[in-house]
């Protein structure tokens, strides 16, 4: 697969699980990102949730992006993203965010996006294959 193709495949499976480490343990759940790009994934959580303090203590991320047929393992390291406007374009595509900024502000979404990513593909076609490893730029 091509970079473009391993994008593509993320934004038309956007829930996809995603592990972070809580002390030396990995931690992993269902989420959705907001979209995938070269400049990196962009999702989202709020401040109060576990996720935040895990991020700030170890950045290093992976998601599993997966379908009946394949799965894509992407890893890379989540920065926090100070960005207004992404943030309003975020809420505006998801209502659901809305009442939290009302009440608690701007600064209760946090918006991360992950850079240096590496991802790998697997099929049952490819099962016992040597992995390959594509870098996302």
């Amino acid at each position: 697969m091509t970079q473009q193709d391993i994008l593509d495949f993320m934004n038309k499976n956007q829930v996809c699980t995603l592990a972070t480490c809580e002390g030396n343990k990995p931690y992993v759940r269902g989420i959705k990102i907001y979209r995938a790009d070269r400049d990196g994934i962009v999702f989202h959580t709020g401040i109060a949730k576990d996720m935040f303090e895990q991020l700030k203590k170890n950045p290093n991320v992976e998601f599993c992006f997966i379908t009946e047929t394949m799965q894509v393992r992407t890893s890379g390291t989540a920065v926090l993203e100070n960005d207004r406007k992404l943030k309003e374009e975020m809420i505006a595509m998801r209502p659901f965010l809305k009442p939290m900024v009302e009440r608690d502000g701007f600064d209760s979404l946090a918006v991360y996006r992950v850079r240096n990513m590496v991802s790998t593909v697997w099929t049952m076609a490819t099962n016992a294959d040597k992995k390959e490893y594509i870098e996302i730029k």
